[in-house]
């Protein structure tokens, strides 16, 4: 193995797990503990932060800083960035979409050619379906996230569902993250609760000196969950849904709605809506037998279906 090759494998293995002594990485090499020293010293200079440690317990790790070089992947990690980069491409973040494309050119031009044409394979295979989510403004994403990581209040203007608007400080918690919006789950000071707050509705985020300690708080992701799938909606409906819960959830996106075991087979759908006929269309697709828990306008709304449906196939809704 010639140099080049050996500092490749060297470094390929401090990737691969968080402490090496030196002996085990020669005996990994087949070289001396003094040809490892002066490989590390080879990285370093490459800008790898390597760190030593002497001792029980310490050895050569790989550290992480803004002089770390592009980290060395195997193929199966290439192909996963490549195609992660391509799902980006179409994404919900303003600005991601670009930066996305000109990673993916980059790494591009570092592939094997056996790899780039299993990459490029994917790709020509694979279609992407986009303008179904809404797009939040990358800045205002990350300085959010740090205002979540250092516990420091945040004041912004908000308008809700209806087009209300209004100015909100807030204690963030998380932010959550669907296949269509970003939300955040933070503690309304001015309304003392907890809210879901979208990021495409916040507008001149302000982030404040104040710090808060961080209190007790829902689970974020089913809190979120529980928000959009009922709460801003005229209509709220609970429907039973003879089928398991598994399968179900095969159908059912945890923005659309909310599922809960209900016995053997069965599962209770939550979901919200503005409109009756597009609950009924939604609930008739999912091809299963079903029985409206609430609300009652939703039970009218099938029947009438129902009536429609048996006109159109040359039936009297009458007659049974």
């Amino acid at each position: 193995m010639n140099t080049t090759a050996r500092v490749l494998t060297l470094l390929a293995l401090l990737q691969s797990r968080p402490v090496w002594s030196g002996g085990e990485l020669a005996d990994r090499l087949g070289v001396t503990t003094r040809s490892i020293r002066r490989d590390v010293e080879r990285l370093r200079e490459l800008g790898y932060p390597v760190g030593s440690a002497h001792g029980a317990g310490g050895g050569y790790q790989l550290g992480a800083g803004r002089a770390l070089p592009p980290l060395l992947l195997a193929d199966e990690e290439a192909v996963a960035v490549a195609v992660s980069l391509r799902l980006a491409a179409g994404g919900t973040v303003a600005g991601a979409s670009e930066a996305a494309v000109r990673t993916l050119a980059k790494l591009d031009q570092v592939m094997p050619p056996r790899l780039r044409s299993e990459v490029r394979a994917i790709h020509d295979a694979t279609e992407t379906l986009t303008g179904g989510g809404v797009q939040v403004d990358g800045e205002l994403l990350l300085r959010t996230a740090r205002a979540c990581r250092d516990t420091v209040r945040l004041r912004f203007g908000y308008r809700s569902h209806d087009g209300t608007e209004s100015r909100r400080l807030v204690e963030p918690v998380r932010l959550v993250a669907t296949s269509r919006r970003w939300y955040l789950m933070a503690f309304d000071l001015d309304r003392d609760d907890w809210r879901t707050f979208r990021l495409d509705r916040v507008e001149d985020l302000e982030v404040t000196t104040w710090r808060f300690t961080p209190r007790e708080h829902p689970d974020p992701a089913g809190f979120v969950q529980r928000a959009v799938s009922a709460s801003p909606y005229r209509y709220v409906a609970r429907v039973r849904v003879q089928a398991p819960i598994e399968e179900l959830a095969e159908q059912v996106s945890p923005s659309t709605g909310r599922l809960e075991q209900d016995g053997p087979g069965a599962c209770v759908l939550t979901a919200g809506g503005e409109d009756l006929l597009w609950f009924v269309g939604f609930l008739l697709s999912l091809g299963h037998e079903l029985e409206v828990l609430e609300p009652a306008e939703l039970r009218d709304s099938l029947r009438e279906t129902a009536a429609r449906l048996l006109r159109a196939a040359g039936e009297d809704p009458a007659a049974g």
